[in-house]
């Protein structure tokens, strides 16, 4: 894409055109095969219950979401990046895409639709420990300001 080309927004008519592999941080073990579903407690914020399930075309997004899902939980460890394989169609993350990241530069998607592992990515690069923890008092001043707002 180049700057004077304007960026196609990813929507459930549009997304076919992306293409992965797509990857899924989370705090859980799965196995090869299982389907994450939504409607289940969102991994960021306690008694919330998740409309969509979040996923990305890189890896680091996906390693954030891992990281930032059990440090949010106390969990040991830094979690697990899966590949996965939408079974529905899917959209921009509207809670990155222009509203934080203009562009989608995460290349951050959500779906109402299962989501497969297909295979875990085991040597991710994890962010440095200050990294994460300047992240998690940012998340935390959001939340203290009633600014921590997801659209689900």
């Amino acid at each position: 894409m180049t700057e004077s080309t304007p960026r196609t927004p990813v929507t459930y008519e549009t997304c076919a055109s992306v293409v992965g592999p797509f990857f899924h941080g989370t705090r859980f073990t799965l196995g090869v095969g299982e389907e994450l579903v939504p409607g289940r407690g969102s991994n960021y914020q306690a008694g919330r219950v998740s409309n969509h399930l979040y996923f990305a075309a890189l890896v680091e997004t996906a390693a954030w979401g891992a990281e930032l899902a059990s440090a949010l939980a106390g969990s040991e460890g830094r979690g697990h990046v899966y590949v996965v394989a939408p079974l529905g169609p899917f959209e921009d993350d509207p809670n990155v895409t222009d509203k934080r990241f203009p562009g989608n530069p995460t290349q951050s998607y959500r779906t109402r639709d299962p989501l497969r592992v297909v295979g875990e990515v085991d040597d991710w690069p994890g962010h440095d420990p200050a990294v994460l923890q300047s992240m998690l008092d940012h998340l935390a001043q959001l939340r203290e300001q009633g600014l921590d707002v997801i659209e689900d």
